[in-house]
C-alpha cells in the first residue's frame, strides 16, 4: 500500500466517536469536585472535554441529562451482589458500606444525587430493584421495603459527609468554657477521625438493622 492511500485512510473519519457518555460523566464529575456544582454548565463541560457545545449537546440535551449520566456511574460502582448469598440483614450491611465507600469519595455531588429522580438510570434502577426484591421476596411488605432502602440511604449520606469532614469539626474554638466536656471527648475523636468516622458509621448501622429486624419480626408473630 502506498505511503498516500496509508496517510489519506488515517486521516478519514475516526472508527470510534471522540465522546461517549462515559467520558462526559467523569469530565462532569471532576469539574464538580474541582470548581463546584455551580461551574458545572454545558458551556464548561464543553470545553473541559475540549469539544464543541454542538458536538457535547449530540450526546446529552441539557445539565439534567449529564447529572443522570454522574449519578449512573456513581451507583454503578456500589455492590449489592450480598443479597444473592446473605439473608436481607446482612444483604443491606453490605450495600451500606459499599454505598458510603463510594460516596466518601464524592460528597460534593450528595446534595445532587440524593433528590435526582432515578428516570433513565439504568444502573441505579437495576440497583434499586435487586435490593427491594431481596426486602420483598423474604416477606417485607412493599412500602415497608422501599422506607428500608431510605433509611439506609438518609444513614450512608450523613456518613460519608461525616468521614470527609475536618478533624476538627468539634473543636468549639473560643466557646471552650461552654462546652469542656464534650470538647476533651471530641478532642480523642479528632486524634481518630477517620477511625472514629468508621465505628459510628457502624454502631448505627448495626442498631439501624437491629431495630429493623426486630420491627419484621414483631410483624409476623
Amino acid at each position: 500500500m502506498s505511503e498516500e492511500k496509508t496517510t489519506s485512510r488515517r486521516r478519514g473519519r475516526p472508527t470510534s466517536p471522540v465522546l461517549s457518555r462515559s467520558a462526559i460523566a467523569g469530565e462532569a464529575m471532576e469539574l464538580v469536585a474541582e470548581r463546584g456544582y455551580d461551574h458545572l454548565t454545558m458551556a464548561g463541560l464543553a470545553r473541559k472535554l475540549g469539544v464543541s457545545a454542538s458536538a457535547l449537546y449530540n450526546h446529552v440535551s441539557s445539565k439534567h441529562d449529564v447529572l443522570v449520566l454522574i449519578q449512573d456511574r456513581l451507583n454503578e460502582q456500589i455492590d449489592y451482589s450480598a443479597f444473592d448469598r446473605l439473608d436481607w440483614p446482612e444483604g443491606l450491611r453490605h450495600w451500606a458500606r459499599s454505598y458510603r465507600d463510594c460516596y466518601i469519595e464524592h460528597t460534593e455531588l450528595i446534595p445532587l444525587i440524593a433528590v435526582l429522580p432515578i428516570a433513565d438510570a439504568p444502573q441505579s434502577v437495576k440497583m434499586y430493584e435487586r435490593v427491594f426484591t431481596a426486602l420483598h421476596s423474604a416477606g417485607i411488605e412493599q412500602r415497608e421495603a422501599v422506607d428500608m432502602i431510605v433509611g439506609i440511604e438518609a444513614l450512608v449520606f450523613g456518613a460519608a459527609f461525616d468521614a470527609s469532614a475536618p478533624a476538627d469539626i468539634f473543636d468549639p474554638g473560643g466557646l471552650l468554657d461552654m462546652a469542656p466536656a464534650f470538647a476533651e471527648a471530641a478532642a480523642l475523636r479528632a486524634a481518630d477521625a477517620r477511625g472514629s468516622a468508621d465505628r459510628a458509621f457502624e454502631m448505627a448501622l448495626d442498631a439501624l438493622i437491629d431495630g429493623l429486624r426486630r420491627r419484621v419480626s414483631s410483624e409476623r408473630a
